[in-house]
């Protein structure tokens, strides 16, 4: 029996270029006439194609890609192009797998990609490795849509083998290639756009971005969790309405769960800059739609209903994908139009690795002599990602140099959960701010080793081992008191429900605002601290980095020196 429905509103049509007042009639999912009728109300809703996340890691928001779904239309967003790297990483093509076998369960737009930097670099190390053998075989399947973010810009830039035959397999089956190098430019930059890579979201200045649209790349403005480059960025949406993209990169629950938050969230605030409609959409939708080709992005005659219903202060009303109401504000989430699996995790048996035991302080206690000593520290800032090389002079007692809470120098500490015989790496890092206690996880980019920062040895030890025996997670440790997120899918992800895991992230991080920190987001701040393609001084399992350099450096400025 047909199914036929209608529905009346302005409708934004980014491939005309015009607003109009018109009447949508669909039949069976598809959409069979678009009529213009300027007798409407002028007090109607707004039907706009759906939004697209251009580059975002799903396991960041430590949801399963379905719960990550559920989530996502209640913005109005129907699409996600994303790189599982980080699952990767520990679990190497399994880890994949899971993640494109949950997507299937809902009525949503993945496009998946083949992580080309497994591991990031040699630096650190991961659970898996994918080589240029295993991204030819990815590439030739079919729910594989490109090659994800090439981070190791160094290797395409002196030819490395392995990585320019990860590009060559992208390019024999026709499929994009997403970039990734930081502040690149001059003849860096053409070798490396000259390679094929087409995209770039590390951008953190207009200058940047133009050197880099001017070499053929689509730019990602990007406004995460951690990183936002949206208020330094924006421009550039008028001035290249067709090369430009909007994406989150890395999005916590807290802020997937909260309205206008999300891609809606970055199109609000265009608007409000100043930006024009048709260009935001393009941002928005439409030029991540022809990028990556992403079907039924466009409202015509003959296509699948797959847009948004918006009121006047983008207010997601209802949206449809590949046919369907999926979602509408007043009933919620359609089950059965978006689920095409019940949803059912009782009794699933989650895949993950923790092969490290427990550690003691005296495994990440730091030895010198004298009375002070200098150090080479890791400086961050809130809302960033970058970091700078400092450095402080810091007490030794007994032989051990000490944190400062006063002078902001906390200890920081990497585990490798995948060997147990490694012994932690240690660190010095200032900005986080802490009074007291520890905080740590298993999510630290990309590698997902255990990474901890304390104000002492005892706090930061109780940290690790409970993330040992919770064989992946976040913890928060106050003297006595413990606070944790469990995340036993690959240390990454929970199963539950994205509220209560919001609810559970969001304690957590007022508890460690309580130990000290003034950061919007502690947890998704430190997770970066291991990630070595992103300068400039970061902790890796291996010990401390200089990404400038792009090789390891000393924690001392010195060896052997007392300074009174």
């Amino acid at each position: 029996m047909e199914s036929t429905f209608k529905l009346e509103g302005y409708i934004a049509d980014i491939y005309k270029e015009e607003m109009y007042k018109a009447v949508i009639n669909v039949t069976d999912g598809v959409i069979t006439s678009i009529t213009k009728d300027d007798t409407l109300p002028d007090d109607m809703n707004y039907i706009m194609p759906g939004l697209i996340d251009a580059h975002v890691h799903i396991e960041s928001s430590m949801l399963l890609p379905s719960e990550f779904a559920r989530m996502a239309v209640k913005h109005g967003v129907t699409g996600i192009v994303t790189d599982p790297h980080e699952i990767a990483n520990v679990l190497g093509e399994p880890g994949i797998d899971f993640m494109i076998e949950d997507s299937k369960k809902v009525r949503f737009n993945f496009l998946f990609g083949a992580p080309s930097c497994v591991p990031s670099t040699k630096f650190e190390t991961s659970g898996a490795t994918l080589d240029s053998t295993a991204v030819e075989r990815l590439m030739q399947r079919d729910d594989i849509a490109f090659l994800s973010e090439m981070m190791n810009y160094p290797g395409v830039l002196s030819e490395d083998k392995d990585v320019m035959a990860k590009i060559a397999a992208a390019k024999k089956h026709n499929k994009p290639i997403d970039g990734h190098a930081p502040a690149l430019s001059g003849e860096g930059l053409v070798k490396y756009a000259g390679a094929g890579i087409t995209t770039e979201h590390e951008c953190a200045t207009t200058q940047e971005a133009e050197e880099k649209i001017k070499r053929g790349m689509k730019i990602l403005i990007r406004e995460g969790s951690a990183a936002k480059n949206f208020d330094a960025l924006y421009t550039l949406i008028d001035k290249y309405p067709d090369s430009v993209m909007m994406c989150t990169d890395d999005m916590h629950p807290d802020e997937l769960c909260t309205p206008h938050s999300y891609i809606d969230g970055m199109c609000i605030k265009a608007l409000k800059y100043g930006c024009d409609l048709r260009n935001v959409l393009k941002a928005g939708s439409v030029n991540a739609a022809k990028h990556y080709g992403i079907k039924h992005a466009s409202i015509k005659v003959g296509e699948r209903a797959e847009f948004v219903v918006l009121d006047e202060n983008w207010n997601v009303k209802q949206t449809y994908i590949d046919g369907a109401m999926v979602y509408d504000e007043e009933l919620g989430i359609i089950k059965e139009a978006f689920w095409r699996t019940p949803r059912n995790i009782e009794g699933t048996t989650f895949p993950n690795v923790m092969n490290h035991e427990k550690i003691s302080a005296d495994e990440i206690c730091t030895k010198a002599e004298g009375e002070r000593t200098r150090l080479n520290i890791i400086s961050v800032e809130n809302g960033q990602i970058y970091t700078k090389t400092d450095q402080e002079v810091l007490e030794i007692q007994d032989g051990k140099v000490m944190p400062s809470v006063e002078k902001d120098v906390l200890k920081m500490v990497v585990v490798n959960r995948y060997d147990s015989n490694v012994k932690p790496a240690v660190a010095y890092i200032r900005g986080f701010g802490l009074k007291r206690g520890a905080f740590g996880s298993t999510i630290s980019h990309d590698c997902h080793n255990i990474v901890c920062v304390g104000t002492d040895d005892d706090s930061i030890v109780k940290v690790v081992n409970r993330l040992v025996e919770l064989k992946g997670g976040m913890v928060a440790v106050d003297g006595d008191n413990i606070e944790e997120l469990e995340l036993p899918l690959a240390g990454l992800m929970s199963p539950l429900k994205g509220r209560d895991v919001a609810n559970t992230y969001r304690q957590l991080n007022s508890k460690v605002k309580e130990l000290g920190t003034s950061f919007h987001a502690p947890f998704m701040t430190l997770s970066f601290m291991t990630l070595l393609v992103i300068p400039e001084l970061k902790l890796s399992d291996k010990g401390l980095f200089d990404g400038k350099q792009f090789k390891f450096t000393d924690i001392f400025t010195q060896r052997k020196i007392s300074l009174r």
